[in-house]
Parts: C-alpha cells; sequence; structure tokens
C-alpha cells in the first residue's frame, strides 16, 4: 500500500515538473479538497484540474524533490524541496511538507501543504534581545 501511495505521489510531482495532467482524475477524488501552503484551496478534482493548467500558462516548476516519506493507515506525509519560475522572472523556491489524507479507493480526497523559508537566521546571534530582519515575511 505505501508503494502504491508514494508512486502518486510521484506522478503528481512529475506532472508539475513536465507541465502536464497526466491522470489528476484518477488521482484525486472528485471531492478532493487542496489547500496550499500560502491560502487558496481548491475543491474537487475539476478545480484541480483547472488550477493546474492555468498555473503552467504563468509558470514553471523547475524543481520538486522528494526528501522522504511517512505513512499511517489514511494519511502519508512527505518532505520536499519547491523551486519555481514565473513568466515576470520571479523564482520561489522553499522546503515543505503535504499532508495527504487517502480515500476508500485509494485517490488523494484531501492534501494541505505546509511551506518553510529557505532564507532562515538566528534572532538571538548577538544576544538576548532578538533582531529580525526588516521587511514582509514569506507568504508561507
Amino acid at each position: 500500500m505505501t508503494e502504491k501511495r508514494e508512486q502518486i505521489i510521484r506522478l503528481w510531482f512529475d506532472m508539475w515538473l513536465k507541465a502536464a495532467d497526466l491522470g489528476i482524475s484518477d488521482i484525486f477524488s472528485d471531492e478532493a479538497v487542496y489547500t496550499e501552503s500560502w491560502g487558496p484551496e481548491y475543491r474537487g478534482a475539476a478545480a484541480i484540474r483547472h488550477w493546474f493548467a492555468e498555473w503552467n500558462t504563468r509558470g514553471r516548476v523547475l524543481q520538486w524533490d522528494i526528501k522522504q516519506f511517512f505513512h499511517t493507515d489514511s494519511q502519508t506525509v512527505v518532505e520536499w524541496y519547491f523551486k519555481n519560475t514565473m513568466n515576470d522572472g520571479k523564482v520561489e523556491a522553499f522546503e515543505g511538507m503535504s499532508l495527504v489524507q487517502w480515500d476508500q479507493e485509494g485517490r488523494i480526497c484531501a492534501l494541505k501543504e505546509f511551506g518553510c523559508n529557505e532564507d532562515r537566521y538566528d534572532p538571538y546571534r548577538n544576544g538576548p534581545v532578538p533582531q529580525f530582519r526588516d521587511g514582509a515575511a514569506m507568504w508561507f
């Protein structure tokens, strides 16, 4: 069972790397809910398919490397590294995890992404009072 789940997740990541729908309707349930780390949420395989197709007109995924998987009876957590470029030249890269919920048919019925800024620092490096960076925090 875990090998099949990992195969499905790898297929999902490959779809993004190839910018090609290789079976979104096969791996997501009709009622699936997909939540991105920065807030957008897509309800249903049709909405996920639309988002995928539309997003790939605006950008390209350059890298989506899987680091490790964790499995329970009905859930999988996958840790990953992600990098993309948008058509305007903006490049985004971050580490993250996805919490995947499986239905009885072995399809994804819920997926939540969690992101972690790769530009980390120690705010206590110079003493007991934290020194945080100026500027807006990353969106995830």
